[in-house]
């Protein structure tokens, strides 16, 4: 009997631990904390009407960033990415390909949690950018161009365990760019957009990737 007192006695302190230490987890960041990110995404379209149309195209950014708070942290980060088009008519092929990188810096802030695991960002970030364009016939027009922008966007991640999150950019809100061309007698140009209908469809555009809290 004294045994089985014993044992249900360690059986209960046992799971009374196990429920103590899943209780002490916690999903999120604190001040000090480290974490490193990479977000993809990748589309393709084909339209087989009369020029045969193929579109393309991939970007990639990873990051590193450092939290001066429990809310806000700053970082730097590096995109690349490709386009190519290729188009074919009457047994002929033309392709059209571009290719960019960026460099940058970003400060995000988080604001919202969707729950335990659940954490929801705004970020705004500048970059340097360089883009070359390549038509793929003879190489006559090839072209290479610089700049820098800005942009504004909304993102969240979702923790898996307490240092793995799937994260998901949403879309940006507000985004500006300005290019000049490679070469002599160049003007520089410039785009700004306002994506006010951010909520209507953000995961039209959304790339995914993944957290690393070190």
């Amino acid at each position: 009997m004294k045994k089985l007192i014993v044992m249900a006695a360690l059986a209960v302190f046992g799971v009374s631990n196990v429920t103590a230490q899943e209780d002490e987890k916690t999903y999120g960041f604190d001040q000090g904390d480290v974490f490193l990110e990479g977000t993809f995404s990748y589309f393709s379209n084909k339209n087989n009407n009369e020029p045969v149309t193929t579109e393309s195209g991939f970007n990639f950014t990873p990051k590193v960033g450092y939290f001066v708070s429990e809310e806000f942290a700053v970082g730097a980060q590096l995109g690349l990415s490709s386009f190519k088009d290729e188009i074919e008519s009457q047994n002929q092929t033309f392709e059209e390909k571009l290719t960019g990188y960026n460099v940058g810096v970003f400060g995000r802030y988080y604001f919202l949690d969707l729950g335990e695991r659940f954490k929801t960002y705004g970020e705004l970030g500048v970059n340097y950018s360089g883009t070359n364009y390549d038509d793929g016939i003879d190489g006559t027009d090839d072209r290479k161009a610089n700049g820098f922008g800005a942009n504004l966007g909304l993102g969240l991640n979702y923790f898996v365990t307490e240092r793995f999150a799937i994260s998901f950019v949403l879309s940006d809100i507000l985004s500006y760019n300005s290019a000049k061309a490679d070469e002599e007698g160049a003007e520089s140009r410039s785009s700004f957009n306002a994506n006010l209908n951010v909520f209507n469809n953000f995961f039209a555009t959304a790339q995914f990737g993944l957290l690393y809290k070190l």
